[in-house]
């Protein structure tokens, strides 16, 4: 939940003076008005004095209505929360809005109205009646976006009217919040995959501090050590009893690559293909924080999110929720870039081994096939969802074309776990569909063997 900062209207000194207040006068003021000059002149050619009063009556009541409305001492403040203030596109939030009448007067009718974009629906307005002093009321209204994306919400207007609706004073508030619209996420499945490469495995690993059992650096005992740890060599050289330092535990790691090329999708619109791969990526990245990697975000143009901590990579529990709303507010804005390949993104990969890869493409040219295939050298496992955005934009049955067929040949010869995506097919189906292809990859590879160690999700 965001809360607002508050504002506060003083209708006591508003710039404009009384020139601004009757540019407030209601069409019901106007006409009393003009009325009453009419009649006013009526009266005066024909000398009819009875008019002429009732001509000053009408003149008068509406300026009345305005100068006591101007001249009104008192104030109002206001404030707005979101409950959430992060939501799924498709799913609404709860703006609350309350005022308080901070002054020693009541106040009269009061009209509020909130500014909100027109892709979260029509702007909302209530009616307030008379607020005692230190008086408060709460509205709330909902919003909804099937559009990701940042929203921004107010600021908040409030319109003054006099008991007989001669004249409306507007005032706005300066405080206004912000919505943000994340892609949508699906709750995918565990599935246990063999985890031969180091970097990745069941969320966790464990090392020793070096390697060699002569590096093992020792520590001093401590009651409770097991004492089938203790390093003798080094006991008789400090003279003291010394242990093997425990094994300590690490993140697997876990980089999600989204392609976000321009050239890469055809359509657009909420069912749209490149839509469809980046709301793959937020299902993605929320399952492999779940299972506890250690997850990076990061696209064809070489950005990488959160970017900080150790080699960009979420760091602690505190760290991973944080890095999480990152990523995800990250998602919520991203559009297509004008790059046209996916060679920075491969600058990123190869410093090292990067654990997990998980990759969500769109159409790919046979060059960039040769940058993903040495993407794969990279990393200890790589799984590629593959998506036919022509198919996506013509409603095809199903089928990829065999040009999408011999990418995703390629890529599977090159190591990746190559998965192509129909247009509207769901990711849970096609993340089981990527377990089974991979198991079955391993067991022609082992001759069979069905040993599982560990897994990618």
């Amino acid at each position: 939940m965001a809360a607002g900062e508050p504002g506060a209207v003083d209708n006591d000194g508003e710039k404009g003076g009384l020139r601004a207040a009757l540019s407030g006068l209601t069409t019901r003021g106007r006409s009393f008005l003009a009325a009453g000059v009419a009649a006013a002149v009526c009266a005066y050619v024909l000398g009819q004095g009875d008019l002429l009063r009732v001509g000053l009556l009408l003149a008068v009541l509406p300026l009345i209505c305005v100068t006591v409305l101007y001249r009104t001492r008192y104030r109002v403040t206001g404030s707005r929360w979101l409950s959430p203030s992060r939501v799924p596109a498709g799913s609404e939030a709860r703006v609350h809005l309350r005022m308080d009448n901070i002054s020693r007067l009541p106040t009269g009718l009061l009209m509020l109205q909130d500014r909100v974009p027109y892709v979260l629906g029509p702007r909302p307005r209530f009616v307030l009646d008379r607020v005692e002093a230190g008086g408060r009321r709460e509205v709330s209204y909902r919003v909804r976006s099937d559009l990701r994306g940042r929203y921004p919400l107010g600021p908040l207007q409030l319109r003054l009217s006099d008991p007989f609706g001669m004249c409306e004073l507007t005032r706005s508030f300066s405080a206004y919040d912000t919505l943000t619209v994340i892609p949508r996420t699906e709750s995918l499945p565990v599935l246990r995959l063999a985890g031969e490469a180091s970097g990745y495995g069941d969320g966790r690993q464990r090392s020793l501090a070096l390697a060699g059992e002569d590096d093992v650096i020792p520590r001093g005992y401590r009651h409770g050590d097991d004492l089938r740890r203790v390093h003798w060599r080094s006991t008789a050289r400090y003279g003291e009893l010394m242990v093997r330092r425990e094994e300590q535990p690490q993140r697997a790691r876990c980089t999600v690559l989204l392609d976000t090329r321009r050239i890469a999708y055809q359509g657009a619109g909420p069912d749209s293909a490149f839509e469809w791969a980046v709301s793959g990526a937020a299902s993605a990245l929320v399952h492999m924080l779940e299972r506890g990697f250690a997850v990076r975000l990061l696209t064809d143009d070489g950005s990488s999110v959160p970017g900080e901590g150790s080699d960009g990579f979420a760091g602690s529990t505190q760290e991973s929720a944080d890095s999480a709303g990152l990523m995800m507010d990250t998602l919520a804005v991203v559009d297509h870039s004008d790059g046209g390949g996916l060679s920075r993104a491969y600058d990123v990969l190869r410093g090292g081994n990067e654990g997990l890869l998980i990759a969500f493409f769109g159409d790919l040219d046979e060059e960039q096939v040769a940058v993903a295939s040495r993407m794969r050298q990279r990393s200890g496992a790589a799984v590629a969802f593959v998506v036919d955005s022509e198919g996506w934009a013509r409603g095809g049955d199903g089928t990829p074309p065999a040009s999408v067929a011999a990418r995703l040949r390629l890529l599977r010869e090159a190591g990746w776990t190559a998965v192509a995506v129909p247009p509207g097919t769901r990711l849970t189906q096609l993340w089981q569909q990527a377990g089974r292809q991979h198991g079955d990859t391993r067991s022609a590879t082992t001759g069979g063997s069905t040993g599982f160690s560990g897994g990618w999700s």
